[in-house]
């Protein structure tokens, strides 16, 4: 494939996804918590970060494995689809034994229980859907890939915002309408992708093959271990602010979190493209041993000017664009916004480091500072939830960032020598201190006018960017 058709089909897949899913996310996933109540949508979202903390059981490293060997041989697609089939179907009941015996372990009962289960069949729905897709990318249907990247986000769009404005029932929206509605569409969606993975392939019967499944554990099970470390660490908040709080006010704390947390997750999304680009060209340079430094040191500026800009921007005008999003809980909201919005600083950071480690082949120590995370996580929520409730969650979340991107840069300066000045430090905090008190003046002169001062503060960032030395024009054109 021609260079120019990679990016054109690239760009076609960043347009579609970043068209598609902040309408999902800020306009009906909001909208649906608005609608139900913060109670409500709370115990959903605790349920299903629950769910998604055992995700890597439905994987396993499947797609990764699967995306790289149909790619180099498509002969295999027919081999390997029998197999993995009938793989994914004993991996999901697995899945269900976990959930549910940890479930009940953690005091899961009755309504949670029910919803557990669709929101299990969702997540073994969602694995299908991207093990279908990794076929399809494999076999460089890169257009149709793109397509089916946002088909089911589409169908639920198209379903939640039929019930939620279309008046078609005179019922109040519930919350189970949404996990339904996710549910209908990845059905769909997967009769879309299945048609035409089948096209593409001579699909006969469907095997076991013992030995196929253990090569894919042997090479995937570190991968797979670290992703369910960082899940536990990253998703266990809502989980323990809906088991540790008394009942009457456990969802709606949920709740709380889940408004603020909600924007952090979508500008995460910004950062973790960085790593999808800076892993291969990380692992090629390491490999040819070239000197990786430029590149961290432009990849750290880039992510540190989006980050720092964003958490300015957003912490000064938390309250208004509370106000604009919700209806309910609005000034709680902010604070704890105001806090976990921070974690985007380290998390961008850990994009970096993070990613680096991995190249190298670092993946035993990654596994180690997961664990780490997870049990400062864990204790800080045990102290902090009781007091604090959602802030708490919130206080822990920024604090297991902070230390787990500080220990990475660590190990990454003594493995890789990322040394302390080899990164703008200077650039940064002039940055700082030059972008607040532009923000601040914007709040002035803008009031509270979001769409406008995030312009032109955006603008203005750019500009200190430069005028600061964090960027510099050659290192960034050499990246991009």
């Amino acid at each position: 494939m021609k260079q120019k058709d990679f990016v054109f089909n690239l760009c076609i897949l960043l347009f579609l996804n970043l068209l598609v899913k902040p309408i999902w996310i800020l306009g009906v996933d909001v909208g649906v918590q608005n609608q139900v109540g913060a109670a409500d949508y709370g115990l959903y979202f605790a349920v299903f970060n629950f769910s998604y903390m055992f995700y890597m059981l439905l994987d396993m490293g499947i797609c990764n494995f699967n995306n790289r060997n149909i790619a180099q041989n498509n002969q295999l697609l027919d081999k390997y689809l029998s197999s993995i089939l009938v793989l994914r179907l004993l991996l999901c009941i697995l899945y269900f034994v976990v959930i549910y015996t940890v479930a009940l372990i953690i005091g899961y009962r009755g309504a949670q229980l029910k919803l557990l289960f669709w929101v299990g069949i969702n997540q073994f729905l969602n694995a299908t859907m991207l093990y279908l897709r990794s076929n399809v990318s494999a076999l460089l249907l890169f257009k149709t890939d793109s397509f089916l990247s946002v088909l089911d986000r589409l169908l639920a769009i198209l379903f939640c915002g039929m019930l939620l404005w279309g008046h078609v029932t005179e019922e109040p929206f519930k919350i189970e309408w949404f996990v339904f509605s996710q549910t209908a569409a990845y059905v769909i969606a997967i009769a879309v992708a299945l048609a035409i993975v089948l096209w593409k392939s001579k699909l006969r019967k469907l095997t076991w093959d013992k030995t196929f499944f253990l090569l894919i554990m042997k090479k995937s099970l570190p991968f797979a271990l670290l992703t369910f470390l960082m899940a536990i660490y990253n998703r266990i908040d809502p989980v323990m602010i809906e088991r540790l709080l008394p009942a009457q006010i456990s969802t709606t704390q949920a709740g709380i979190y889940a408004s603020a947390f909600r924007l952090l997750d979508a500008l995460v999304m910004i950062a973790y493209l960085f790593s999808v680009i800076l892993l291969p060209l990380f692992s090629k340079m390491l490999k040819e041993k070239e000197n990786v430094l430029p590149i961290v040191r432009t990849a750290f500026s880039l992510l540190c000017l989006y980050a720092v800009t964003m958490v300015v921007v957003l912490v000064i005008y938390r309250e208004p664009l509370m106000k604009l999003l919700y209806t309910d809980h609005v000034m709680e909201s902010a604070r704890v916004f105001a806090v976990l919005i921070c974690g985007l600083i380290p998390i961008s950071f850990t994009y970096v480091f993070g990613t680096l480690l991995t190249a190298n082949g670092s993946l035993r120590k990654l596994n180690v500072i997961s664990a780490v995370g997870i049990i400062i996580n864990i204790v800080l929520n045990l102290i902090l939830i009781p007091r604090w409730h959602a802030l708490g969650a919130a206080v822990t979340s920024l604090c297991t960032q902070s230390v787990v991107s500080l220990i990475q840069w660590v190990i990454a300066m003594r493995e890789l020598k990322v040394s302390f000045k080899a990164l703008p430090w200077i650039s940064v905090m002039l940055f700082v201190v030059l972008l607040v008190p532009s923000v601040l003046l914007s709040v002035r002169w803008l009031h509270t006018n979001l769409l406008v001062s995030l312009v032109v503060n955006c603008c203005v960032a750019l500009v200190l960017a430069f005028a600061t030395r964090l960027l510099r024009l050659d290192e960034t054109k050499k990246l991009i």
